[in-house]
């Protein structure tokens, strides 16, 4: 049997499957990932109320902006010639590679790529090395997690620009339990309560030193900086409006300033004064059981919660609603982490808002204050922005020990005519107030999604990362799908229904300035094949047959202000693409605006994530997570779900005895030039 139809805004009524009993899915991670991709936005009728009324014609609007951006609305006929090095004009002088899958990695010619760290490699002294089949909460406590997805270099020592020596911070969004854990209990397999205490130490993050030798980049074994942050055992305080409201406290946390551990922490970022703020995204999932007569239970609904998919709750009644039912308040949030110290207690800064956060990217505005933009990873959800009250302070790192406490949160609203409005989300405006159940600014940000909807956000096509240029002022939106957009709900920003594909949005901020609630916005591409009228992609034509992607997702800015962009097609691949993930260089100026091009290729079933350069841009930082696991049931030749004994693939390892492995990559020029040429 198959897994029931996903019916929208049922996600309050979802079970617990067993993918291995089932023929929908390949894994039971994909499974959640389609849950997670069943919106929550009980009012998107209302929302576009303005839009469907005005009755303008879209798709002429949209002509409008793709124009204004350098690209055309028709699909292109040929593909351009790209076999050899890039043309003279382009940003990027590699060759690209080609579309694809397979059961290991490509990258460009002239490049290297080394597997840096893998799922189970000591991080903390004393580690023991890893055995998947004597697994321990206790080992994993002090080895890799799982699922890497964020990193980010931060030199050594504080302040410096070094690229060569420094930390790297990784986030490990969550577990595949079925690709971690072998089947049978005589071959190894954890208790049912052993392995949720093992995923519980996997989730969280890691803190490990790295330095460039003279042939590869190692992992500095025994570093004082290296450090495991866990959903299990790491203290973290919370901080900003939220922190002891009434809906944060527990009975474990009676003052409700305190939490243990953090979850499915996706996308990140980097603040000026060097600390690492870790994005909780899907968190949700983690909850069991079912409120009735609460009185949070229409935020609940909100955010998908229970979203029952991980056990914990059996074995911890902080994760059951019923029992503890403002545990959930706790996460959804933006968590930072001083990486130079590893004593230092992780703090949730609730003043940032709480939602699915995909990325917390930072740049420092003209007038000193701190701007940091994040998506909400849902379909129909929000872009965000938080405008810090007070300036950076670049010569006194403990001054800016608070800094993300005091400040704005925004929403954006997006109109056809290509500008953009920032809607403050401030307790006692524009009806955040007791009439519509906000008591103070506590709440506007516990409830910072129904917030946004009150004040008429645009719901968008999954926001996931963003990040702002800090040189011409511009932001790149990741918009990775929306296959449930209905014909007459789209809008300029949003200009397909039924998206399996995507599109890149760039913001133009006035003068450069971030915190200016009064934007212009461009579409850089829509995503998906070219060749293909029914998609509706626009690319700029030198693009070549491997140089389009689909479903962008994580992404970065080099120092050289190149654009680099992740895609996510999850399971939906094959539909998609065609093509396992990847990254692809995508040029934002010039003759060459829109053109993309094809740098590295994931093994079958795994997700490309966290793109981080070191300062000088000759290393590239890369996080493979999942290998072997989605969309397998696509795969030809292998065809059927992948599970611990038998995957997809067994990178980066292929050693008989070891399952897949999630695994950061590092990347380098053979004649030790910059990444890209």
């Amino acid at each position: 049997m198959s897994f029931a139809p996903l019916a929208p805004f049922a996600v309050k009524n979802r079970k617990t499957h067993n993918p291995e009993k089932e023929t929908g899915y390949s894994s039971r991670a994909e499974y959640l990932d389609a849950l997670e991709d069943v919106a929550t936005n009980p009012d998107l009728d209302e929302t576009f109320a303005d839009v469907l009324q005005r009755r303008l014609s879209r798709r002429a609007a949209i002509a409008r902006i793709l124009v204004a951006g350098t690209l055309g609305t028709a699909p292109l006929r040929a593909f351009a010639d790209r076999s050899g090095d890039a043309d003279p004009g382009s940003a990027f002088r590699f060759t690209e590679i080609a579309h694809g899958v397979d059961r290991t990695h490509h990258v460009a010619p002239g490049h290297r790529a080394e597997i840096l760290i893998r799922w189970g490699d000591p991080v903390v002294v004393d580690a023991p090395d890893f055995d998947p089949y004597q697994q321990s909460a206790g080992a994993q406590l002090l080895q890799f997690g799982y699922n890497n997805d964020f990193t980010a270099y931060v030199p050594l020592p504080y302040g410096s620009d070094n690229s060569e020596h420094g930390l790297l911070c990784v986030n490990h969004e969550y577990t595949d339990a079925e690709m971690m854990f072998p089947r049978s209990r005589e071959n190894g397999r954890p208790s049912k309560r052993e392995r949720i205490e093992i995923e519980m130490a996997c989730n969280g993050g890691s803190v490990v030193e790295v330095r460039k030798g003279a042939e590869s980049w190692k992992v500095v074994a025994g570093s004082r900086y290296a450090r495991r942050i866990s959903a299990s055992h790491t203290e973290m305080q919370i901080s900003g409006p939220a922190a002891g409201h009434p809906r944060m406290q527990t009975s474990a946390d009676p003052d409700g300033r305190r939490v243990i551990g953090t979850l499915n922490n996706c996308a990140g970022g980097i603040t000026p004064w060097g600390t690492w703020l870790m994005a909780e995204e899907n968190f949700n999932k983690y909850f069991i059981g079912s409120l009735r007569g609460h009185p949070e239970r229409q935020s609940f609904d909100r955010y998908g919660i229970p979203g029952n998919g991980f056990a914990w709750g059996r074995h911890h009644d902080r994760f059951h609603i019923e029992r503890e039912p403002h545990e959930a308040n706790r996460f959804g949030w933006i968590v930072e982490v001083d990486p130079y110290d590893p004593k230092s207690v992780p703090v949730k800064r609730t003043a940032m808002g709480r939602f699915k956060h995909e990325g917390a990217a930072t740049v420092i505005n003209a007038d000193g204050r701190l701007v940091v933009y994040s998506g909400d990873d849902q379909r129909f959800e929000f872009l965000y922005k938080f405008v810090s009250h007070d300036p950076v302070n670049p010569d006194d790192r403990s001054a800016n020990r608070d800094l993300l406490d005091k400040g704005t949160l925004y929403a954006a609203r997006f109109a056809d005519d290509g500008t953009l409005q920032w809607l403050p989300l401030l307790h006692g405006r524009n009806g955040l107030d007791r009439g519509n159940g906000f008591r103070d600014q506590g709440d506007v940000m516990i409830e910072a999604r129904r917030a946004a909807s009150l004040l008429g956000a645009t719901p968008m096509d999954r926001p996931e990362d963003v990040e702002p240029d800090p040189r011409n002022g511009r932001v790149y939106v990741m918009l990775t799908n929306n296959a449930r957009r209905h014909a007459d709900a789209i809008d300029g920003a949003n200009p397909r229904s039924h998206n399996l594909w995507g599109q890149v949005l760039e913001l133009i901020t006035p003068g450069n300035d971030h915190a200016a609630e009064n934007a212009r916005w461009e579409l850089l591409v829509k995503a998906g094949d070219p060749s293909d009228p029914e998609v509706g992609a626009a690319w700029n034509p030198a693009t070549s047959e491997n140089g389009w992607f689909a479903c962008p997702d994580n992404c970065a800015i080099d120092p050289f202000g190149r654009l680099w962009v992740c895609s996510d097609q999850g399971s939906n691949w094959r539909r998609s693409s065609g093509s396992a993930d990847g990254l692809w260089a995508l040029q934002t100026a010039g003759a060459g605006r829109g053109t993309g091009r094809m740098f590295f290729r994931v093994p079958v079933g795994a997700e490309m994530t966290g793109p981080s350069f070191t300062p000088d841009g000759r290393t590239l930082f890369l996080a493979v997570q999942h290998p072997g696991t989605s969309g397998t049931r696509h795969y030809p030749g292998f065809e059927r779900s992948a599970r611990f004994e038998d995957p997809a693939t067994r990178w980066p390892d292929f050693d008989p005895k070891m399952p897949p492995r999630p695994s950061v990559v590092v990347i380098t020029r053979g004649d030790g030039g910059r990444i890209g040429g």
